[in-house]
C-alpha cells in the first residue's frame, strides 16, 4: 500500500484547504510507477539467449537440438528474473524513465480536469514513486502568472522531503505552497460554488 488511508484523507483535506484560497484548481496524483517497462527485460533476455549457442558450440559437443533447448530455457529463465519490478526499472535508461513520467504527468493533467478552469489556472501535482519523479503541471494562465522557478522550488522541497519517507507530509506541504502561490495571483471569486470532486488520486 502506497499510503495509509488516514494519510490520504489528510492530503485530500490539505488540497481542499489550499483550493479554497484560490479560484484555480489543484489536483494531486501519486503513482506507484509511470509505466510497466516490459520491453527492456524482453530485449535483454533475447540478447543473452542469442549469445548462448556460441560458447556451447565451442566448448561442448551438444547437438543442435540440445543447444536450441538450452537457448530457449535461458531465454525464459532470464525473462522471468529480469521481469521483477525492481530489475525492470534498473534495466531502463534514466532518460526513458523520466520521459515516461513526464508523459504520464501531462496525461493525468488532462484526465483529472485541471484544464477546465475559465482562467486557465489549474495545476496538477504529479509524483511517481518508482521513477523518483515529481512535477507540477500548470495550465497557461497559472504558468504565465507564476514563474517556473517558483514551481521548481516547490518540487525540490517535495522531493527532498520524500527522501525521508514522509510522503504524506511532503504532499501536504506541496499542496499548501501551491495554494499560497495561486492565492496571490488568483483570489477566490465571490459566490463561487464549491468544487466537490476528488482532488487526490493514488494509481
Amino acid at each position: 500500500m502506497v499510503l495509509a488511508h488516514e494519510e490520504a484523507v489528510r492530503i485530500e483535506a490539505a488540497l481542499r484547504a489550499a483550493q479554497a484560497r484560490s479560484s484555480g484548481q489543484i489536483v494531486c496524483v501519486l503513482a506507484r510507477a509511470s509505466a510497466h517497462y516490459e520491453i527492456m527485460p524482453l530485449i535483454w533476455s533475447a540478447l543473452i539467449a542469442l549469445a548462448t549457442p556460441l560458447p556451447l558450440l565451442f566448448f561442448t559437443e551438444l547437438s543442435a537440438e540440445r543447444i536450441f533447448i538450452a537457448q530457449l530455457a535461458i531465454f525464459l529463465v532470464t525473462l522471468a528474473v529480469l521481469s521483477l519490478p525492481s530489475l525492470r526499472l534498473l534495466l531502463t535508461p534514466r532518460s526513458v524513465r523520466r520521459a515516461n513520467a513526464h508523459r504520464a504527468a501531462l496525461e493525468q493533467f488532462v484526465l483529472r480536469g485541471a484544464t477546465h478552469c475559465a482562467e486557465r489556472n489549474g495545476i496538477l501535482i504529479y509524483v511517481s514513486l518508482a521513477e523518483r519523479y515529481a512535477r507540477i503541471v500548470a495550465d497557461d494562465g497559472a504558468a504565465k502568472a507564476i514563474d517556473q522557478s517558483q514551481w521548481r522550488a516547490i518540487v525540490d522541497k517535495l522531493t527532498n522531503a520524500m527522501k525521508t519517507g514522509a510522503t504524506g507530509d511532503a504532499l501536504i506541504g506541496a499542496a499548501t505552497h501551491c495554494g499560497d502561490l495561486l492565492a496571490r495571483h488568483f483570489p477566490p471569486h465571490e459566490g463561487r460554488a464549491a468544487q466537490v470532486f476528488q482532488r487526490f488520486h493514488v494509481l
